[in-house]
């Protein structure tokens, strides 16, 4: 067995979403001074590599809370668009991955934007699902779907129209991931656990290929 972890790390001055404001890690007690060591953190629900809830965009979605724990964790595939910037992935795009698509529980869209982490390059021209892509995929029995990437949609889109497709059929979303060019593209089981927070609409991930 070999673990990937497929996640970045949280630190004050991390990246986080145009908007949002940055983690604060702020130091309560030392080993020094109080004899063990603790922090107060504050974060966004959706900083650094986080899973989307239904309930993030659908006002009758369901809370991170609401869903079972095996949501955030089964087989999955990793379907390589890391040539495709600036571009929608389209339905024809996708149909020779169908059989991918179809055995896994977790399909993870490899745009190879996590190379521009920490860059301004990274919140913009990264391959997004056309809406009838994500219709398309939606027709798959899915758990969730992941990117290496800022978002699902373009960078401030007002409708999001490819999180409410796939929010709506309860496939949730995995933002941020790193390292897909790392796996195989198949035969591996992936986890995004996230913290079970009393009806949040996302949560950080520690994200993780199992092989």
């Amino acid at each position: 067995m070999k673990l990937i972890d497929l996640s970045h790390p949280l630190f004050d001055s991390m990246p986080v979403y145009p908007g949002s404001e940055s983690p604060v890690f702020e130091t309560v007690a030392t080993v020094s001074h109080e004899g063990y060591a603790e922090k107060r953190i504050t974060l966004f629900s959706h900083t650094g590599t986080h899973l989307d809830a239904p309930s993030h965009i659908l006002s009758w979605g369901l809370s991170l809370d609401r869903l079972p724990v095996d949501h955030f964790a089964g087989s999955a595939s990793v379907l390589d668009f890391s040539s495709d910037s600036g571009r929608s992935i389209e339905i024809d795009d996708l149909i020779p991955y169908r059989y991918l698509i179809q055995n896994s529980d977790f399909v993870l869209i490899h745009t190879g934007w996590s190379r521009h982490w920490g860059l301004a390059a990274y919140y913009t021209g990264y391959p997004i699902l056309s809406g009838n892509a994500a219709d398309w995929i939606c027709g798959f029995s899915l758990k969730g779907l992941g990117i290496d990437a800022i978002s699902v949609d373009p960078l401030h889109s007002p409708e999001l129209p490819v999180h409410r497709r796939l929010l709506e059929q309860q496939v949730i979303i995995v933002e941020n991931l790193t390292r897909l060019q790392d796996l195989p593209q198949s035969g591996f089981t992936f986890f995004a656990l996230p913290l079970r927070i009393q009806d949040s609409d996302g949560s950080p991930v520690r994200a993780v290929a199992m092989i």
